[in-house]
């Protein structure tokens, strides 16, 4: 798609998969920096390992970032104005080197009182290298309708 898609462009059903992006060290130490999120589990691996996992855990909130930027690079898109509402899950831990790749599906899509936005509603869902689901959630977004500029 060499366009995002405008509200009447997009259907119920509409299915696709992101491209996927390692999780870096340097990923996990700068989200801790910008959201202040220096809980240990993140930080220090012998924490890590004493609360049972293998070694550092990435914030959840860092791997729904890289969703989000996932989506919004993906080869289908929306002209989304703004996300309106997450609803979200973590289902596994998300560790330093892992993978982790978008899947996207549209749920419904309703009109607004503006006739140049509309709101779609998405099933989003992160898998990693291991095709394990590790998050899942609801995605709302407000998305610009009506012609393109190249239609007038």
């Amino acid at each position: 798609m060499s366009h995002p898609l405008l509200f009447d462009e997009i259907e119920p059903g509409l299915a696709f998969t992101t491209s996927g992006i390692v999780v870096t060290e340097s990923h996990v130490v700068q989200f801790a920096g910008i959201s202040g999120d220096f809980f240990d589990v993140h930080m220090d691996d012998e924490f890590a390992r004493d609360a049972g996992f293998p070694g550092r855990v990435a914030h959840g909130l860092l791997c729904l970032a890289m969703l989000d930027g996932l989506k919004n690079r993906a080869a289908t898109r929306f002209a989304a104005i703004a996300t309106l509402e997450w609803t979200y899950r973590f289902h596994k831990p998300v560790l330093i080197g892992d993978r982790i790749q978008g899947r996207i599906r549209v749920l419904d899509k309703r009109a607004t009182r503006r006739a140049d936005r509309g709101i779609v509603r998405l099933q989003v869902e992160v898998h990693n290298q291991d095709g394990v689901l590790i998050q899942e959630g609801l995605n709302v977004l407000m998305v610009r309708a009506g012609a393109r500029n190249e239609d007038k």
